[in-house]
């Protein structure tokens, strides 16, 4: 059985690159969240919602393997799978693709649902964690 995934395409713009008409490194996790955020709201989750109530999602580890490199004008594809869910974490594996479907670079990263305030981690909301939990 294979798992829920998302995709979200998006096109490589002059402001993505370097000098080199390469995707700098830094904006492949940018794309990633891009691509997390839109597939939370697909699932009617709005972070600024959680953010009102000072809580919301941050990046507590990522690990990242860029494998080629991404150039002006390509459309690429994120994809996005649900690889671990707990109470108070997500783990998400991404690959993204260019459009001859060539792997550029696979990202996992955990997400932590803090409180803001504290600054310290608290049980993701079961609205969330049921949206969640009916794709993963």
């Amino acid at each position: 059985m294979s798992l829920p995934k998302q995709e979200y395409h998006l096109r490589v713009y002059y402001e993505d690159t370097d000098a080199g008409g390469n995707v700098y490194h830094a904006n492949y996790l940018n794309f990633c969240e891009r691509a997390r955020t839109e597939w939370l709201r697909e699932l009617g989750i709005e972070q600024s919602f959680f953010l009102e109530q000072n809580c919301g999602f941050v990046v507590r580890k990522l690990e990242m393997d860029n494998m080629a490199a991404a150039k002006l004008d390509d459309l690429l594809t994120v994809t996005s799978v649900i690889s671990e869910l707990k109470r108070a974490s997500v783990k998400f594996s991404q690959h993204i693709t260019n459009q001859q479907g060539m792997i550029l670079c696979h990202i996992e990263v955990l997400v932590a649902y803090i409180d803001l305030q504290r600054a310290k981690p608290c049980a993701i909301p079961n609205t969330i964690l049921g949206a969640l939990k009916g794709v993963s």
